[in-house]
Parts: structure tokens; C-alpha cells; sequence
């Protein structure tokens, strides 16, 4: 699915309306009768065929006014709730306001006008809330504060218009309250705001309707990409039936320090899973032992620590000559933050001519001098942060990144020629020409240690397949939620392991090759494709 920010959407309405002769009054009956038609979808065969309208001032509550004419001459008893007074809805809006029979229309200014409508909401089929589009950005109070409060408060089905009352529509934020939508319908494209949380658990079922818009009137670069499965199956490949373990790439992963092995298991594990066809995990000598235990497909590369338990400065010209014969490296699962291992990670992505997946306690090597980005020679430096990671990354605090999380990522990934993979729920793939992905795959089952290491280990098997950088940044972090699913769907979110996740990967490369006709199944003929 596409997806566009508030002001994208209004500079594509407004080039459709001034370049190429679209009314706006037109687009508003086309956006109210996509939304009436989507309503009636969904809830057409309840008994109960009652719908409130309820409305505010601006073009949004033109779009309801228009969908409370397409109920009535469906055969609905309908109800329009005008949060205004009756002088402040004003063009398109008011036309389509004017084409109402006045009797069904009643204007609240104020709690005590709401207060009788309440009894109408919880005995309606449906509410449809038309109170603010995307076009807000301030707190929401007073009387529109409460109409969205008994909205919540009904019980009844709502089908938001265009984007639920009070969810900003490019961050996602709720603007002091927002409804609580079972259906939204949208125009055109999907919004920032219906993807990115908490916006997102606002929205309920998302349905995006063409109302007309031509396809030039949204600048190319404007418009960015939600991970679902269809987007993501889109992107994986099918394997050549003469391929073997060299066709499938040689990852080295740079990882591990006393205390935390696991990590590194976890980084080199998931590469395997992934399908990459090599897998080299260089770590400390001491801790090689129990490396070899922990990876048994992967390889281990140990490198002299003096039994001190990290890699330090003294193995940099090792290492580097490691990068010879390899397809792709990662660098930070479990190295420690000693600053011995500081000095190397920022040595070795200096260096690296190879595509680098950054994370963890590399990126806190970074953090320390983030000017090494500036002199890197890799093709593709991939960094994988968490928002307490991003924050000494750039210098922002948590709470501020967490409010703009795509702006936060697009700009860093611009400014430092990266592809910045911004974790957390709707996980933010941002690439050095500005494109923004939002991720759609993952629970909340995922938030336990070593669910990053997973992702680092999938992302450097994607890379070290040769999937185009973008590519593997998307598919990489939908695979990852995605068999995260796998696994809630089995055995439910508590209790869920990094190593639940990995070993569910296969799975998941099976079900997205499916959905797009490209897998291998029993059902078919040996060498046969479905």
C-alpha cells in the first residue's frame, strides 16, 4: 500500500482541483460515496439499518453530509449530528449540507447540546465520524472532546472518514482524543497516521478508495510504502533450481563478548535461517568454545583476545582481511562497549568495502564519533537502532523521536547516506534518497532481548544474497515480524523467544512465496511452480 503525509494528500487534492480540472465539490461526492459504499459492505445485513452522522464544520464533514444522502436513498434512517454552528461550514460543505432535509440535521455547539445525542448514538447500527480530516494539527477540547468521548463511549460500530477524529494524519499522535474506528476509508492513499502507532490501533479495518485522483498528481517522491504481505511478496525470490551454497551468498558477522554469546548465536543462526548460504561468525578466541556449540551450521573465525572476553583494537587488520571472499558483514550483536571494541567497530566500518548491517553496541561505537559515517566505504551501510540507540545516534531525545519517528529516520538517513532501520512497533526503514517504509508484521510478543540480533542476522543473509539494498531492508524487517506472527499465531505473544522467531523464518519465506504464486509445494509435480 501506498502511504502519504497530510501535506502531500492536500497538494495532490489541490494539483487535481487547479491542473487537472477536478471539482473539488466532485471529489467530495466521489470520497462520501466510496465511504458509504464501503459502510454498507461491511455493515449493510444488520438489523438494525440506523446511522448518525456526526459531523464538523470543514470539508470532512462535507464527506459526511454527502455519505448521509447515499444512506437515505439506500433505504437507512439516518441522523446528521453538526458539531458547529449551521454559518460556520461554509463551501463544498455547505452545498452538500444544503441538499440534506433539514430535519434530520441538528447543530451542537456546546456539552449540553450533545448530552440528548447520546442515547442516539447507542441505539444507532452505526456512527460515522466525519468531525475532523486530516487537516488537524492542534489539541482537540471542549465540545468536540466530547462528542469523540461519547462516541467511544456508545458501544456502536464507527466508520471514520478519511482518518479517525483526532489521529494526526502524518505522525500518527492522538491530538488530546481520538475515536476509536472499527472501519476507516480513506482516499487514494493510505496516511503516515493510519500506520504508525498509536494512530494505528486507532483505525480499525483500512480501506483505501480511488476517488480520481491522477496518478501525477502527487509528486513520485512523496510517496512512500507500508509493508504488508503483499508488498513484501513482491520483493523475495525464487530460488534457482541449480543453485547451491556459493549462489546464496557468505555473511560475516562480527559479534560476541563475554556475557553475552547469545547474541551473537542469535545473529549467526538467523543469517542461516534466512537462507544465506555461508555463514562466518568472528569472535573472541576465549569465547570460541562456546560459540561452536551454539552455531552449529554457522562457522566460527575466533581472533585473539588475550582471554579477556571482546575483541579490541588489535585485531582491526585481521578482521578487515576477513572481509576478503565475503558477501556482506555485520558488526555489534553482543560485542560489548568496552572501548577497546569501540575503536575497532569504528575502524572496521571505515574500512568495510562490503554491504554493513550495524547494530547494537556498534552502534554506540558510533554514536561516540558519528562523523565515521561520512568516511565509509561500503556500498550500503544499514543501521539498525532501537529509539534509545537512535537517540545518542543523533542527539534527540526519545520522546521527541518517538512523536516523529519518520521524520526523525528520513532525516538522519539523508544527512548521513544510510539506510536507517528505526525499530520498534511500525518499524521505519528510511534509504539515503529519503524513501520511507512503515513496517506492517509484529506483535508486542517481540519485546524480549535478542530480537534485534534476529533482525541483524536476517538483514546481512539479505544483503549477502545480493538483494538490492532497499529490498533487503524492507523484506528483511516484514520477515522478521512476519515469523513473529508465525509464532503468536501458534503459541500466543507471552513467552515468545528470539529463537521462537528464528527457527519460525522458514515459514515465513514459504508463506510470502506463496501468496505471490512463486512457491514450491508437495501438491505440485516435481520442478513445477505454483
Amino acid at each position: 500500500m501506498r502511504i502519504v503525509s497530510a501535506d502531500t494528500m492536500r497538494k495532490a487534492e489541490q494539483a487535481t482541483i487547479n491542473r487537472f480540472g477536478i471539482s473539488g465539490q466532485l471529489l467530495m461526492e466521489t470520497a462520501g460515496r466510496a465511504s458509504a459504499e464501503a459502510l454498507c459492505e461491511t455493515f449493510g445485513r444488520i438489523a438494525n439499518r440506523t446511522a448518525v452522522i456526526v459531523a464538523g464544520k470543514g470539508n470532512n464533514g462535507g464527506d459526511g453530509y454527502v455519505v448521509a444522502r447515499y444512506l437515505r436513498g439506500w433505504g437507512w434512517d439516518v441522523s446528521v449530528r453538526v458539531v458547529a454552528r449551521k454559518e460556520e461550514v461554509s463551501g463544498d460543505a455547505a452545498l452538500n449540507l444544503a441538499l440534506l432535509d433539514p430535519e434530520l440535521v441538528r447543530y451542537c455547539t456546546s456539552a449540553a447540546d450533545l448530552e440528548p445525542c447520546f442515547a442516539e448514538f447507542r441505539n444507532a447500527g452505526v456512527l460515522v465520524d466525519v468531525l475532523f480530516g486530516i487537516g488537524l494539527k492542534s489539541q482537540i477540547g471542549g465540545v468536540h472532546a466530547e462528542a469523540i468521548r461519547m462516541m467511544n463511549a456508545s458501544g456502536r460500530p464507527v466508520v471514520a472518514v478519511d482518518i479517525p477524529s483526532g489521529v494526526d494524519a502524518t505522525t500518527g499522535a492522538i491530538l488530546g482524543s481520538a475515536v476509536q474506528a472499527d472501519l476507516t476509508v480513506t482516499f487514494a492513499y493510505g496516511k503516515m497516521g493510519h500506520v504508525l502507532y498509536p494512530g494505528r490501533a486507532m483505525t480499525g479495518r483500512l480501506v483505501v478508495a480511488d476517488i480520481g485522483l491522477p496518478e501525477a498528481a502527487a509528486e513520485p517522491g512523496d510517496i512512500h510504502h507500508y509493508l504488508d504481505p503483499q508488498a513484501a511478496s513482491t520483493l523475495i525470490r525464487v530460488r534457482d533450481r541449480t543453485g547451491h551454497k556459493g549462489t546464496y551468498g557468505h555473511c560475516l558477522i562480527v559479534a560476541g563478548s563475554t556475557g553475552k554469546t547469545g547474541a551473537a548465536a542469535l545473529a549467526a543462526n538467523s543469517a542461516v535461517r534466512s537462507g544465506s548460504g555461508l555463514v562466518t561468525l568472528a569472535v573472541p578466541e576465549s569465547l570460541n568454545p562456546v560459540l561452536e556449540i551454539k552455531t552449529t551450521e554457522a562457522m566460527t573465525l575466533p581472533f585473539a583476545d588475550s582471554g579477556r572476553g571482546f575483541l579490541g583494537s588489535g585485531n582491526g587488520d585481521a578482521i578487515t582481511a576477513a572481509f576478503r571472499g565475503m558477501d556482506a558483514v555485520a558488526i555489534g550483536p553482543g560485542i560489548s562497549r568496552h572501548p577497546e571494541t569501540a575503536a575497532l567497530v569504528r575502524k572496521l566500518v571505515s574500512e568495510c568495502p562490503l554491504p554493513l548491517v550495524v547494530d547494537a553496541d556498534g552502534l554506540n561505537a558510533l554514536a561516540e564519533d558519528i562523523s565515521i559515517l561520512e568516511r565509509t566505504i561500503s556500498p550500503a551501510v544499514v543501521l539498525t537502532p532501537h529509539p534509545g540507540e537512535m537517540s545518542r545516534l543523533c542527539g534527540l531525545a526519545v520522546d521527541r523521536i518517538e512523536a516523529d519517528r519518520v521524520g526523525v529516520a528520513r532525516d538522519f538517513a539523508l544527512r548521513h547516506g544510510v539506510y536507517l532501520v528505526l525499530k520498534g512497533a511500525g518499524t521505519v526503514v528510511a534509504t539515503p534518497d529519503g524513501e520511507i517504509s512503515v513496517n506492517g508484521s509484529g506483535n508486542p510478543g517481540m519485546a524480549t532481548g535478542g530480537m534485534g540480533d534476529v533482525l541483524t542476522g536476517v538483514l546481512v543473509s539479505l544483503l549477502g544474497q545480493g538483494y538490492p539494498f532497499t529490498d533487503a531492508c524492507r523484506l528483511g524487517v516484514f520477515l522478521h515480524g512476519y515469523a513473529a506472527d508465525m509464532v503468536a499465531e501458534r503459541q500466543g505473544e507471552v513467552g515468545m523467544t528470539a529463537s521462537d522467531v528464528l527457527e519460525s523464518l522458514p515459514r515465513a519465506y514459504k508463506t510470502l512465496l506463496a501468496a505471490h504464486g512463486n512457491c514450491r509445494t508437495e501438491q505440485t509435480k516435481e520442478n513445477s511452480l505454483c
